[in-house]
């Protein structure tokens, strides 16, 4: 208990001299009344050392809904209102304030709604001295969000740095004073994860700025039977990342990582972390993620999400759902060139199985590190159980069926019953958007073939085609098509699904299901036709595709994911047709016997062990 109790009473101290060395907030606020402003979980002032005249950012956080409450800074002057104010949640809910300039003599923060005007005191100002304390993962969660609070399954970055070099959208953006995330070549930092790596990059940007813990594990890759297992721990920095002990307190306070032995540490990361690394056991300690149940609650932006076969996605923002649109649940993820992308969550991107799979995939959180005596530690699974912060370690999704999760996922994304044309409509939708990316996935691997005239990209074989490194990495794309068959079926089997379960779909009237189901297929069949897309031939002339188009060629999309292959086959071009006519390359015969036996684990929609 007594090693409990130092960490708090850290936290108490650092945030007392926090306050009053950067923001002056004076006395603690009383407690607060019916009249009172709603206060914050947490706040946090960004830069890290406020300077009079310069731009101020505060981000506070909330277990409830502030309603109209907002941020502004209280001096002798005066209130002083932010020039834009951002919100976002929840859980957890969050406003952000950005200042044009910090008033002279010492700014405090104060959060008004109505006449009502409440002061941030010290015990709700951030500390990192104590790790990831709740306080903690709820301004992660809220980071997270504003970092992609208005991208679209349209948004796309060509790396991570370019999304975090955006002040309008990083609210850390600057936060340490050293031109960090500045646009000059000598010192901003370049941050190109690949999936694995993406959750464990932003988590270290965010504990890097704020002097938080953090590191990751080697890890194994496991079998069949014998998941991933974690081993040794690197952690960051010199001090491991643990926050400095308070002015006053005996103790220098050490500078940050500069940019540069940060972007060292984030080499050695993207050199060591895998797909392993979020599939390890649902029940091992130890590890860089821990499991958690199936709630909106758990599942804030930031969280983790580990598929059976290698990719891996981070939670950005919930959309609610409304009367006229079905919610949506969007992650970003990163492809093997580094691009940054958004993603809903369907059947067609979050792929879910328990069984023949190696590891243990589903939704995960990254494991707590506390600062005891100085140095950190990692929660075991009973500690997150018990702790009144966490409080959310979960075996639920273990040996989870595949219908269950999806079932669950979808009450949670639109808690009333949605509309069946409706869905329909949506669900085309996302299947066109995977789509028009698969569309710049093929032309990368064609751009480098055209490249490279005789080349052939080696296709290593069974399930290494998922996981390969290299070329092959870098152009194939049997997840992505994996998924994009998976998503072809979740569009084809809407209208069967509606009609045999009326609870979890509204439709026009009480109609018998024969009648729903030929009224969604009638729509289904329209749809399909009007909805196209366009890519680019080996001769370069344009060739348009709708979905109906593609609903007819998802057989030769089973084999449709080898760059060497012209881009009239990937695409599934039939035999002696005009458009097939154009290709000019063809996989080599040992490629293309590879292929056919793992063809049927594409036609089964799975993944070889």
């Amino acid at each position: 208990m007594n090693a409990r109790r130092r960490p708090a009473r850290a936290a108490a101290a650092a945030a007392a001299v926090l306050c009053a060395a950067l923001l002056r907030c004076g006395a603690p606020a009383a407690a607060p009344d019916a009249s009172a402003a709603p206060l914050p979980t947490a706040a946090l002032t960004s830069p890290s050392v406020p300077r009079p005249g310069r731009p101020l950012r505060v981000l506070a956080v909330f277990e409830t809904d502030p309603a109209e409450a907002r941020i502004a800074l209280r001096s002798p002057a005066g209130l002083t209102e932010p020039g834009r104010t951002r919100r976002g949640g929840g859980p957890p809910f969050w406003i952000a304030a950005e200042f044009a300039s910090a008033p002279a003599g010492g700014p405090a923060v104060v959060i008004v709604a109505g006449r009502a005007v409440t002061p941030v005191g010290p015990d709700r100002l951030f500390s990192p001295a104590a790790g990831w304390t709740r306080p903690a993962e709820l301004l992660y969660a809220a980071w997270i969000e504003a970092l992609f609070a208005d991208a679209d399954e349209r948004s796309s970055w060509p790396a991570l740095h370019e999304v975090t070099r955006d002040g309008a959208r990083n609210l850390l953006h600057g936060h340490l004073g050293l031109d960090e995330d500045g646009t000059s070549q000598s010192g901003a930092l370049a941050m190109t994860p690949d999936c694995a790596d993406n959750p464990f990059f932003l988590r270290a940007y965010f504990a890097w700025k704020l002097g938080l813990p953090f590191g990751f594990h080697e890890t194994s890759w496991g079998a069949l039977g014998s998941p991933p297992r974690a081993g040794r721990f690197h952690p960051l920095g010199p001090n491991a990342g643990i926050a400095p002990a308070p002015a006053g307190a005996g103790a220098s306070v050490p500078p940050p990582l500069s940019a540069a032995a940060f972007g060292r540490f984030l080499n050695e990361l993207k050199n060591t972390v895998h797909a392993g690394n979020g599939r390890t056991a649902l029940d091992a300690e130890g590890t860089d993620y821990y499991p958690l149940p199936l709630s909106r609650k758990a599942l804030k932006p930031g969280t983790v999400y580990a598929d059976p076969y290698g990719h891996t996605f981070v939670i950005a923002r919930w959309v609610p759902q409304t009367r006229r649109s079905p919610g949506l649940l969007l992650a970003v993820d990163a492809q093997p060139d580094g691009t940054i992308g958004v993603k809903r969550f369907w059947k067609g991107n979050f792929l879910f199985a328990t069984e023949g799979v190696v590891g243990e995939p589903g939704f995960k959180a990254f494991r707590p590190i506390v600062v005891e005596a100085g140095r950190p530690r990692l929660l075991t699974n009973r500690e997150i159980a018990a702790s009144p912060g966490y409080g959310d370690f979960s075996l639920e999704q273990a040996r989870m069926t595949p219908a269950a999760f999806y079932a669950r996922m979808e009450r949670l994304i639109n808690p009333d019953p949605l509309d069946a044309a409706a869905a329909l409509e949506d669900s085309l939708r996302a299947l066109h958007e995977q789509l028009i990316v698969r569309v710049e996935s093929v032309a990368n691997g064609e751009a480098y073939m055209r490249a490279h005239p005789g080349a052939v990209i080696p296709m290593p074989s069974g399930r290494e085609v998922f996981q390969s490194l290299g070329l092959w990495e870098d152009y194939s794309t049997p997840n992505r098509d994996l998924r994009l068959l998976i998503a072809i079926d979740t569009v084809l089997e809407l209208p069967d699904k509606a009609a045999r379960d009326p609870e979890a779909y509204e439709t026009a009237g009480k109609k018998a299901p024969d009648e729903v189901r030929r009224e969604l297929q009638a729509l289904l069949d329209r749809r399909a036709a009007e909805l196209a897309f366009t890519y680019v031939r080996s001769d370069g002339r344009p060739q348009v595709l709708t979905l109906a188009e593609v609903f007819r060629r998802a057989d030769a999309l089973e084999m449709g994911y080898n760059p060497n292959d012209s881009v009239e086959v990937r695409w599934g071009a039939p035999e002696a047709s005009e458009e097939r006519a154009s290709a000019r390359r063809r996989a080599p015969a040992s490629q293309l016997a590879k292929m056919r036996d793992l063809r049927p684990w594409f036609h089964k929609r799975l993944r070889p062990s």
